[in-house]
């Protein structure tokens, strides 16, 4: 891997083959946007009307590290802490954010990354387990087993 040539947005560390930096994975927001990227229309509970979202799908990002766990311990900024089973991944959502409305995540809307679910498509989706594991200001995850 690349090492990151900007501000890092992500680190990955844990149960992965691929590293860049003292064996993590990490991220710049251009390393973010060269991997494959979804985007959600979607409005959630905590901003107004149908937001887009545009970001890399967690289980795409989980195969390109070569990750074998079990569990995503996926931390923000502020160091709010969620876990998320790998086994409740789809092969495309949720995604890692790293736009909204077609413009780069700052801290005060909720970047630089979150954790997005296609929240109206499904009502699978608007669960309070669902909400809980939809985090903002992400800016670690370790994958553990």
């Amino acid at each position: 891997m690349d090492t990151p040539s900007g501000s890092v947005i992500l680190t990955v560390s844990g149960t992965i083959d691929k590293h860049n930096v003292d064996g993590t994975a990490q991220f710049d927001l251009d390393m973010m946007r060269e991997l494959p990227s979804v985007s959600i229309s979607t409005s959630t509970i905590w901003t107004e009307g149908v937001l887009m979202f545009t970001g890399v799908p967690v289980a795409l990002l989980l195969e390109e590290l070569g990750s074998s766990g079990n569990t995503l311990r996926a931390s923000a900024i502020n160091d709010y802490t969620i876990e998320i089973p790998v086994e409740s991944l789809e092969d495309t959502y949720p995604i890692l954010a790293y736009e909204m409305n077609g413009s780069p995540m700052h801290r005060r809307d909720k970047g630089p990354l979150w954790v997005i679910y296609p929240f109206d498509s499904d009502e699978k989706y608007r669960t309070s387990q669902v909400f809980s594991r939809s985090i903002w200001q992400l800016d670690r995850i370790e994958v553990i087993d």
